[in-house]
């Protein structure tokens, strides 16, 4: 590899040793990434990589530690850095329309459809498989804590997830925070007829949906006629 990069002679096997020793640092350091970009050779026949980007596995963080402790977040978005101390997946954008939802996949599905019927995604939040009552209220105070969201949609398919933890979780972040805006609520899965009690019981105006599609037509709906 160092060869076919130019190195020649004996910087050849200097450039080759730094590629294993990078190899190594990726390896033990859990990094997703590590560009060097230049990597070259001075006039005075040294090899340096001259500019680097590292990047780290999130979930690797309980045992590289002193690699996070060096994280600066000062220009990050306070809310992306708040749902992450609260192991939550968060991505703020420029909708009016807030989305938690659980798992990835169904998080880029619900910003689609609400998309689809006209709607514009306030957010990307996934609060993943694990989710407890008390991450479901950091959700809905991130969420409620910006200001263009005009109303909520919970998507929840709970294969891992409980749905009932899900809606005490709504039924608690709504009674500490207040519910000022629309809210709907998809909920299938596990749990889901415990969870519809709860939410059926509730004192705040909660929107209901089994269905998907029309879930998010309702989200889109509210927001509309609440202009």
């Amino acid at each position: 590899m160092a060869k076919k990069l130019g190195f020649k002679d004996k910087l050849a096997n200097e450039a080759a040793d730094q590629i294993l020793k990078l190899y190594k640092l990726f390896l033990k350091y859990d990094c997703t990434q590590i560009e060097i970009n230049p990597f070259g050779e001075t006039p005075d026949k040294r090899v340096i990589n001259f500019d680097a980007k590292l990047s780290f596995d999130d979930n690797a963080k309980f045992r590289q530690k002193p690699v996070f402790d060096m994280e600066d977040t000062a220009e990050s978005d306070p809310r992306e850095v708040e749902a992450t101390n609260a192991g939550l997946n968060y991505i703020g954008l420029h909708g009016n329309i807030g989305c938690l939802v659980n798992g990835a996949g169904l998080a880029m599905a619900t910003m689609d459809i609400i998309k689809l019927y006209g709607g514009q995604p306030a957010n990307f939040l996934d609060v993943g498989g694990g989710v407890k009552e008390e991450q479901v209220l950091d959700a809905f105070k991130i969420l409620f804590s910006d200001t263009q969201v005009k109303a909520v949609l919970v998507n929840i398919f709970g294969g891992i997830v409980n749905c009932a933890i899900i809606a005490n979780g709504i039924e608690k972040a709504c009674k500490k925070l207040g519910l000022k805006i629309p809210l709907v609520v998809r909920l299938q899965g596990t749990n889901m007829e415990e969870a519809r009690r709860i939410l059926n019981q509730s004192s705040f105006p909660i929107t209901a949906e089994n269905d998907f599609e029309k879930a998010a037509q309702k989200v889109v709906s509210l927001v509309k006629n609440s202009k």
